[in-house]
């Protein structure tokens, strides 16, 4: 069913547009970094299932701009159970790889619940969040919400899913800051999160310490841990202004950059466009992050304004861990790349976030179609 011309009028067409933009860019560089890893007549398989799952997130969140966001209010508490339930099968059912559990296979599809938990989350905060923001200038409030995201936090955290967690955690503190929480009680719990740490240190993997300690110097462990850091500044370093060109990367090519097409992307486009791929890309990210703040100053009311701030923490969030990943002043977590990074999963929820930024603004002015 296709948009009527009054709902075509009211779409954001510059945030369309920096969306279109970007996902041709991630298709280009995800061709790149993967042709040379699939022999035959498959060797652009990546990008060919990339570009076809594109298509069909865009026919879907077409079709979800017929339907208000309102009528997520409804639907945020059955959402909420639903997560549950999928995080809880992955623990059951899921596929194990790289050391972690965090994948469930449904046919030839692949899927990661923990990325749909994140907008599912943004969902069911809103509308929590919503109902019950004159409670938030009491303790009383503020834990409540905090235990409501305890849940799913703590089994994102279970697989292990270090990354994703710490996503709930910004989309958290964000959606609450902008619901009136109050900010000096909200600064204790910063402080006594910060004070925890020596004890949470425990908690973590192996691998996850690991990842911290390279993080201060990765050459403590050139062929383990630090690898992935020290291959991936190589790579963002050798594009230099201009970079080599598209397919002319010789870290990526020759597979010294690992993960390239998912959690090293950003590297690949360092290296294969230079300073200039890199500042593009950076451009195209600060008009959707740009478009969905005024997104958020425009929405038509109370939880409007909370579901936008949720999908624009979630991608400023990953923006910053990733890229800071990839150059070496963050530490490396599994966090993609918003619609660039490779995945079904990350792909889809992105794209629906998207959708929840478009729809929010065609009925900015609570109008009903």
């Amino acid at each position: 069913m296709l948009l009527s011309s009054r709902q075509v009028k009211r779409i954001d067409w510059l945030l369309v547009a920096a969306v279109v933009v970007l996902a041709a860019v991630g298709m280009a560089v995800i061709a790149s970094a993967t042709h040379v890893n699939v022999p035959g007549e498959d060797r652009y398989w990546y990008l060919s299932r990339q570009g076809a799952f594109f298509i069909v997130n865009v026919l879907l969140v077409a079709g979800l701009l017929h339907f208000s966001y309102r009528n997520l209010l409804a639907a945020a508490r059955p959402l909420y159970a639903i997560n549950l339930v999928m995080l809880l099968a992955v623990m059951v059912v899921g596929q194990s790889a790289l050391g972690a559990q965090r994948w469930i296979q449904i046919g030839p599809i692949t899927l990661q619940p923990s990325e749909f938990s994140k907008i599912i989350m943004i969902i069911a905060l809103a509308e929590m969040l919503d109902r019950q923001r004159s409670q938030l200038a009491a303790w009383r409030g503020i834990l409540t919400v905090l235990a409501y995201v305890g849940v799913p936090f703590l089994l994102v955290l279970k697989q292990p899913d270090l990354g994703t967690a710490l996503v709930l955690v910004a989309i958290t503190l964000a959606m609450m800051y902008v619901a009136g929480a109050d900010g000096r009680k909200m600064a204790y719990l910063a402080l006594a999160a910060t004070a925890a740490c020596p004890v949470l240190w425990h908690f973590l993997h192996d691998y996850q310490k690991n990842r911290i300690l390279v993080f201060w110097d990765p050459n403590i462990d050139p062929l383990g841990a630090g690898y992935h850091i020290i291959q991936s500044q190589i790579a963002i370093g050798s594009g230099q202004l201009l970079g080599k060109g598209l397919f002319g990367g010789t870290q990526s090519q020759l597979n010294f950059l690992p993960e390239n097409h998912t959690d090293f992307i950003f590297a690949v486009i360092g290296e294969e466009f230079g300073l200039v791929g890199g500042l593009f890309v950076l451009f195209l990210y600060g008009v959707i992050l740009y478009r969905g703040l005024r997104i958020a100053g425009e929405a038509g009311d109370n939880f409007g304004l909370l579901l936008v701030t949720g999908v624009v923490a979630m991608l400023a969030f990953h923006l910053l861990v990733n890229m800071g990943m990839t150059m070496g002043i963050m530490p490396v977590t599994g966090i993609p790349l918003p619609l660039l990074s490779y995945g079904v999963s990350s792909l889809t929820a992105n794209m629906i976030g998207v959708g929840i930024l478009l729809n929010v603004y065609m009925r900015r002015h609570k109008i009903m179609f």
